[in-house]
């Protein structure tokens, strides 16, 4: 299959007036079944909600198998990085992998088209204190 440069590919979507937002994709996986995930789990989830309090997560969560009804630990998280290297970087840290219970691939993505809908309902909002 032939290729193209990437940063070409990039200025060519640009150019026609797609977003092109530079992220990051990582792919996670079990590598000794689910049981060990359980254990590391709680550190993994205050990682993830601390990447996400500092802005870094875009998205992420776990995939289902193919009917919808079992879950083998495999994940994908999404993030915002100034390198494939960083990005790496963040993969490392998170404790499922530094603890060696999953292992991961990042891949680099573009987010070009999509839309997201923000809904606030003033009944619903918190009460300013003061």
């Amino acid at each position: 299959m032939p290729t193209s440069s990437w940063q070409l590919h990039i200025d060519h979507v640009t150019a026609k007036g797609v977003l092109a937002k530079r992220l990051y994709v990582i792919f996670t996986s079990p590598v000794s079944g689910i049981d060990a995930l359980h254990a590391h789990l709680p550190a993994h989830l205050a990682y993830q909600k601390d990447l996400e309090a500092r802005g870094i997560t875009f998205g992420a969560g776990p995939f289902a198998d193919d009917t919808e009804t079992e879950w083998s630990g495999e994940g994908m998280i999404i993030v915002r990085a100034a390198s494939l290297a960083d990005a790496v970087a963040i993969a490392n840290a998170d404790p499922m992998h530094s603890a060696g219970v999953r292992s991961f691939r990042v891949r680099p993505w573009l987010l070009n088209e999509g839309s997201y809908t923000v809904t606030v309902r003033y009944s619903e909002a918190f009460r300013a204190v003061g």
